[in-house]
């Protein structure tokens, strides 16, 4: 079972479609419910270049940026096999390569840049 268990790191932006919308940076959703998906999205394609160009740390960035409480641990989800994340951010992280960065996913949770570690 262990063999099929993948670990990643990930940077979720939230925004007026997600599922829940709160988060430790903005815990009233005040910012959440102003964004527009599209907003989402260029903000985190702008932290996925600075994270591809050298000029940032994914950790860094997850820790500063993301709206998941994973922040905390530079972005960290952990290991995870199938079936316990929602299904689009399962697949593309079981599509990415051990040091892959994904393009942006999208989930019921917001927009996301996905960084498989294992």
């Amino acid at each position: 079972m262990a063999a099929e268990q993948v670990r990643a790191s990930h940077i979720l932006i939230k925004h007026e479609g997600s599922r829940r919308k709160a988060s430790w940076k903005d815990p009233d959703g005040r910012v959440i419910s102003a964004t527009t998906r599209d907003a989402a999205v260029r903000q985190l394609l702008t932290l996925r270049e600075d994270i591809v160009s050298g000029k940032a740390r994914f950790q860094d960035v997850a820790a500063r940026y993301s709206d998941c409480s994973s922040a905390k641990r530079g972005g960290d989800l952990g290991r995870f096999g199938r079936g316990q994340m929602q299904k689009p951010f399962e697949e593309a992280t079981y599509a990415l390569k051990v040091g892959e960065l994904s393009d942006v996913v999208d989930t019921d949770s917001g927009v996301h840049i996905i960084l498989r570690t294992g």
